[in-house]
């Protein structure tokens, strides 16, 4: 049992924890689930002993193995398979098929397992680092957003390999239907508290919005009858015939205490700009063709498609086939090798890349950086859309150059929600947003008015978006008519069959 007793930290004026308490059972998958900057992986550094509280405890069985995912990329073994040996627990060192089974699961060929693993990308590193820790088999492994360097395929075989996992697991990841698959139970941190219950998000967010609507009740009840008995103690103090009675309600309202009103947590609300399109098509792309060298072999081969309004197309498959650059490719933000992409001449479109935060101003504001995207965006507007992304009063003034990766990413957001658009191309746009803010980008999405094409792995976003697919499987690029499900259904993907 893992058991975390009257837990405090703060970080200058912010309080996380304030006497939080915990504990895992034998055998638990526990999802753990917050809000940025509320301690989910100040909470998770605890447990690793990377990071220590103010006050508390936190108590492990005595022999009690942890495992995490490492960041670091150093490898000492001249082939994949034989670094990823290493992770293999005392006295199975030869047991490779093992450390086989999981790269294959992890989307790695045979041929890959005897190559070098500098020769691979900082993704499949990271996938060889999580190969190491599923093979050393702890009691605890511990998981913090692993989907960030996985594709869908991938996602949909570690899935399966945690559910039949026999240890405990702790994970942190912002794709719900990816954790609620996994876990057994989920806990939040939440107004500096956690909150555990058996069961999935669903469940756990009822109960917290059950209890906090009781709490508001018995709050307003309590505060009625209060204001009622200082309205007698008013009245009465004076009077020497009630001045006993009205003295001792004294006392009980003291001893009583009140009850105060919960803080507002801010929820990201997300609406994008709209702007009017009459026309039928805004945009078809014919015989595109991309190789970055400009010659064999090509990326992307002979790829056409025709985007009408209100389509929501998702480009989905594996890590490194060519889905970013095949956004880029109808957005304008690379030339094809050969074919063509024609627009509807007045279409406005707002693009959402994994790189394009290197295009910020490091020494703009956060309001000045929404407003620069569009010349009759106010400064009241501005920091209107910067409430919304959770940059409120002082923080929307902070400088871009001080931001973290995740706020920079919801910068580009603001800057594209300000933006009158008929086309959304996104890529991965929920990687740097909690579960909550997830939602609240699909809901903005769904109630766009124009167009989505978008690259993403989260297949909750792609059953509650889709219409459309473009799909990359087994070195081949089509386009599906139809929504996620159906594809599922219909198809399905080919290392699956």
């Amino acid at each position: 049992m893992i058991k975390i007793s009257n837990l405090n930290k703060s970080y200058q004026s912010k309080v996380l924890f304030d006497d939080l308490n915990l504990s895992m059972n034998r055998g638990e998958k526990l999802g753990l689930v917050g809000r940025n900057g509320h301690g989910k992986s100040t909470l998770f550094r605890m447990i690793l002993g990377e990071a220590e509280p103010d006050s508390g405890n936190i108590s492990l069985p005595k022999g009690y193995k942890i495992g995490h995912l490492e960041q670091h990329l150093k490898f000492s073994k001249p082939t994949v398979l034989e670094e990823c040996a290493l992770g293999l627990p005392e006295g199975e060192e030869y047991e490779t098929w093992q450390v086989e089974r999981i790269l294959f699961g992890l989307g790695f060929s045979e041929a890959d397992m005897e190559r070098n693993p500098n020769e691979f990308s900082g993704g499949y590193q990271i996938r060889m680092n999580l190969a190491k820790l599923l093979a050393s088999g702890p009691d605890l492994l511990m998981l913090d957003e692993p989907n960030n360097y996985l594709d869908i395929v991938t996602i949909r075989w570690l899935e399966e390999f945690l559910r039949e996992w026999e240890g405990e697991i702790v994970l942190i990841t912002h794709d719900r239907s990816f954790m609620d698959s996994v876990v057994t139970h989920t806990a939040a941190i939440h107004r500096t508290k956690a909150i555990k219950v058996q069961g999935d998000t669903d469940k756990l967010y009822s109960q917290i919005n059950q209890a906090e609507e009781i709490y508001e009740k018995t709050r307003l009840n309590e505060a009625k009858k209060r204001k009622q008995e200082e309205i007698f103690i008013a009245r009465f103090k004076a009077k020497a015939s009630f001045a006993s009675r009205a003295q001792s309600r004294v006392k009980r309202l003291e001893k009583q205490g009140e009850m105060k009103a919960l803080d507002a947590i801010p929820d990201l609300e997300l609406y994008f700009n709209s702007a009017p399109f009459a026309a039928s098509q805004m945009l078809s792309a014919e015989n595109l063709s991309f190789s970055y060298t400009g010659k064999e072999p090509f990326l992307i081969r002979d790829f056409s498609i025709s985007v009408g309004n209100r389509d929501r197309i998702c480009i989905i498959g594996k890590n490194g086939k060519g889905k970013s650059t095949l956004l880029k490719l109808l957005a304008g933000e690379l030339e094809p090798s050969s074919g063509m992409v024609r627009k509807h001449p007045i279409l406005k479109e707002g693009y959402f890349g994994q790189t394009n935060k290197s295009n910020l101003n490091e020494n703009a504001t956060v309001v000045e950086e929404i407003m620069s995207a569009e010349k009759s965006c106010t400064e009241w507007q501005a920091r209107t859309i910067a409430g919304g992304l959770m940059f409120s009063d002082d923080l929307a003034l902070k400088k871009i150059k001080v931001l973290s990766g995740g706020e920079k990413s919801r910068v580009l957001l603001g800057k594209i929600l300000v933006t009158p658009c008929h086309l959304l191309f996104l890529d991965e746009p929920t990687n740097h947003l909690d579960m909550q803010s997830c939602d609240s980008l699909i809901e903005a999405i769904d109630e766009f008015e124009g167009s989505v094409i978008m690259v993403t792995h989260n297949e909750m976003h792609l059953k509650a978006v889709a219409t459309k697919l473009i799909v990359f499987d087994q070195d081949t690029i089509r386009v599906f008519d139809g929504t996620y499900d159906d594809f599922l259904n219909d198809v399905g993907w080919g290392d699956e069959n």
